[in-house]
């Protein structure tokens, strides 16, 4: 299995395709997969037949996956996009911004 560097909840920007350049919260993460779900990015238009949670049916817009080479973590330091580095401490593995040097979490 990959290594993950995103996890849910961090912000991150597009750096390619129709959304270049946009920032947006991941929603989900699938590692198998290696693809995120970013809120409010690659929005999909799905027609949907009537079921007990859309009882009428109808066009649910929603987020459709991208796959994680296309985004880049935003530090919350810099505030800019940058790649992750690992650093290893007592209490365990912690991400690094490559830009700052800060630290930005636990992994």
């Amino acid at each position: 299995m990959t290594l993950s560097h995103f996890k849910k909840g961090d912000t991150v920007e597009v750096i390619a395709g129709k959304d270049k350049f946009k920032r947006g919260k991941i929603l989900e993460v699938k590692s198998k997969e290696q693809l995120v779900i970013v809120e409010g990015i690659n929005r999909v238009k799905r027609h949907m037949r009537p079921n007990p949670q859309l009882p009428t049916g109808g066009i649910v817009v929603r987020e459709a996956p991208l796959h994680w080479s296309k985004v880049m973590l935003v530090c919350p330091h810099c505030n800019k996009p940058t790649r992750i580095g690992v650093r290893i401490l007592s209490e365990g593995k912690v991400r690094v911004c490559k830009k700052c040097g800060e630290i930005i979490d636990e992994t």
